[in-house]
């Protein structure tokens, strides 16, 4: 006991040695870090000035880049803070980065505090201003985006801001109802007032992890835009995102009005076979196991419920329902589930078979295979599970099909596909190669690793396309710019992101000092929002090298250049690695080891002048280019806020896209549009459709010829 006591007042002396804090929190109202906030930071400033690929120093400089990075995730659209808040918070802006490596988060959290009291400040008032009655004949403007503009002078200023959204919000929901009567607009008020009023209670449920979050983002963020600290929730998210599959009931939830929300039924899942629960049902209580009590869960976060509601399969589940549209004083069911592993699939691999009329008029199927991410299920893999799930499986699986149906070209769909996996990318890769270096990977030290495809042998070596667009990043990247430099196939669409650097997820419990886990010992802290399973200090993914395609080049800033290139409806300079100011610089190694497939240099030149005269005169084109132009428009537009105007460019707009759907159906053989009905869809894909052409023209000018 005494040998306890003596190690109790050495840990908290420990605890209590630390300077004055720079800012003192008050004890009322506003968050406050924990122990374990202090010391993680301290943990992770450690990490990233000793362990990462762009070792940085806390100094002056990266302070005030982690200063600029937290007011711009908190308000970047400036409309929250006043012009005094931001004189105020100067005074920390060249401490910041010294207070985060001394775990002072005195001073984040204060500007924290101080923006969550400003949100809710404006929230407020444009909950009282919602009964007001509007003057919609005034001839007045709001401006939704004030990035270029500067800060609020007073609190005055801020809440006409707000009124004039209150205002077009109203005309919102008039214009897009239809109706104008008094008995319209109460419903129309009622609805934006529960709006607010539920925007005003998720705030007010803001807590010291939320707060903690952005702080780390923020200094994270400052080292290189890759690198992440993610809190106990957020890393058990990232890591079943990764894998493609989480534990649970086979649910999305939701909050709606208070309460969790069925949102979206996962199919194979528990609620799915159980088929007693709904979409729209709400989750009232849960309790674990066949005896354990129920927990009221109305009024929570969705992050602590949902914390509750799953849990590792074969454990037993029960919860309190109430079904949609009854009540929330009904009678609930009480619902017994055995929760089990869930297989994300609409993130998974699919593929479709276009049927393309080609230039000699015969019809070629080709394959289209969306990946929308690397996944792997690590966990499944090291326990040597022979079903575990991976994006190089799948697509095998995929292109074994497509053989059997005959198609005559394979296009790989990697447009918005932002990396996972750098193995997956690998093995991938080594379905349309055989054997060699697939992509090069320097470390901190400088030590160059030359991965490869060790697997002889292909599963599809007919014709290759690979879509790709600015959202195409990292292990997208990898793939892409190795089938460009073999030869193996021809790359479609726009400028790909420009991710070159490789990250690793590392659990904070793993390498924290044994001064900071005695001294988490002694917090007694432990967060009863940390989902089961979670890492429990959090895990960091922390830039440790850079990727170089197998000619030497780095994909960082540069990404891919497509062989023929599509218009893009997202501009570098705002999109991309290119946009980020801590990204780390292009630069080249000496090239690999590889033999070429083919070159295609000539066969590109061909493609792109046939695929040129194709779409000169496309309907579909003209769309995507003026699509392109409203995009790239000033965004510091002006909306009236004079009813008759407001309606005016509504009717405007939607004329144009009746127009436009009109023309597209008629070109489809389609019936048109009817007034009063609702919009018909329309399966357009520019870019997929002109993608399968250009493989076509492919096959018809040079398969043939082999």
């Amino acid at each position: 006991m005494f040998r306890k006591l003596i190690f109790a007042l050495f840990v908290v002396s420990i605890v209590s040695c630390g300077s004055k804090p720079r800012v003192a929190l008050p004890d009322d109202g506003g968050l406050k870090p924990s122990t374990q906030h202090q010391i993680i930071a301290k943990e992770v400033s450690g990490l990233l000035e000793n362990a990462s690929y762009k070792k940085v120093k806390m100094n002056d400089s990266i302070s005030g880049i982690i200063y600029d990075n937290l007011i711009k995730s908190l308000d970047q659209g400036k409309n929250y803070l006043l012009q005094s808040d931001i004189d105020e918070f100067q005074a920390y802006r060249n401490n910041l980065a010294q207070d985060i490596k001394n775990g002072d988060l005195s001073a984040a959290f204060h500007i924290f505090n101080v923006y969550s009291k400003r949100y809710l400040d404006r929230m407020q008032y444009a909950l009282s201003e919602i009964d007001k009655k509007q003057d919609y004949t005034k001839d007045e403007y709001y401006q939704p985006n004030r990035e270029k503009l500067g800060w609020f002078k007073t609190a005055d200023e801020a809440n006409d801001q707000w009124r004039k959204r209150v205002k077009y919000d109203l005309l919102n929901l008039e214009t897009a109802s239809g109706k104008s009567t008094d008995s319209a607009r109460t419903k129309q008020v009622e609805t934006l007032k529960k709006r607010y009023v539920n925007l005003i209670s998720q705030a007010k449920k803001t807590n010291a992890n939320d707060a903690f979050q952005v702080v780390m983002q923020a200094l994270t963020d400052a080292v290189d835009p890759h690198t992440s600290y993610f809190n106990p929730s957020f890393a058990q998210a990232f890591n079943e995102g990764m894998a493609n599959t989480f534990e649970g009931i086979g649910a999305r939830l939701s909050i709606d009005n208070e309460a969790v929300s069925i949102f979206e039924i996962i199919p194979g899942g528990p609620i799915f076979k159980d088929k007693s629960i709904h979409v729209n049902d709400k989750i009232i209580a849960v309790a674990q196991g066949k005896d354990g009590e129920f927990e009221d869960i109305i009024g929570w976060r969705l992050d602590a419920a949902v914390a509750k509601i799953k849990g590792p399969k074969g454990t037993i589940v029960r919860l309190k329902i109430i079904p949609a549209g009854q009540p929330m004083n009904s009678h609930p069911r009480i619902v017994s589930l055995v929760r089990e592993k869930i297989v994300v699939e609409e993130e998974s691999a699919k593929k479709e078979i276009m049927n393309v009329k080609g230039a000699d008029g015969k019809t070629y199927k080709v394959g289209i295979i969306n990946i929308p991410k690397f996944y792997m299920d690590f966990e499944a893999y090291r326990r040597r599970d022979p079903n575990y799930k991976s994006t190089t499986r799948d697509v095998r699986l995929i292109l074994d099909t497509l053989k059997q149906e005959k198609v005559d070209a394979v296009v790989i769909d990697l447009r918005f596909n932002g990396g996972g996996s750098l193995p997956e990318a690998i093995d991938l890769t080594g379905l349309f190669i055989d054997k060699g270096p697939v992509v090069q990977v320097r470390d901190t030290k400088n030590n160059i690793d030359v991965e490869e495809d060790k697997n002889a042998g292909v599963s599809w070596d007919g014709p290759l396309g690979i879509m790709i667009n600015r959202f195409s990043a990292s292990a997208s990247e990898i793939f892409a710019g190795a089938i460009q430099d073999y030869g193996r196939g021809i790359i479609l669409g726009s400028q790909s992101y420009g991710k070159g650097t490789v990250q690793s997820a590392i659990d904070m419990s793993r390498v924290i000092s044994p001064t900071s886990r005695l001294l988490l010992k002694a917090s007694g802290e432990k967060d009863p929002d940390t989902p089961e399973g979670a890492p429990q200090y959090g895990q960091i993914n922390i830039t440790l090298g850079k990727f170089y395609r197998v000619n030497g080049s780095s994909t960082q800033h540069k990404g891919v250049t497509p062989d023929i290139v599509f218009p893009s409806q997202f501009s570098a300079e705002k999109f991309g690695e290119s946009s980020e100011k801590s990204a780390l610089p292009w630069d080249q190694i000496q090239s690999s080891n590889f033999k070429k497939v083919a070159d295609l240099s000539a066969v590109d030149k061909k493609l792109e002048t046939m695929h040129e005269a194709r779409i000169k005169n496309s309907l579909e084109y003209k769309y995507l280019k003026e699509d392109i132009e409203e995009a790239q428009k000033d965004e510091d537009v002006k909306i009236s806020l004079e009813l008759n105007k407001f309606k005016k460019e509504k009717d405007d707009n939607l004329k144009k896209n009746r127009d436009r759907i009109n023309a597209l159906l008629k070109l489809q053989g389609k019936p048109a549009w009817e007034e009063g009905k609702s919009q018909p869809k329309i399966d357009l894909d520019f870019v997929k459709d002109e993608s399968a052409k250009v493989m076509t023209d492919y096959i018809i000018n040079f398969q043939a010829k082999k």
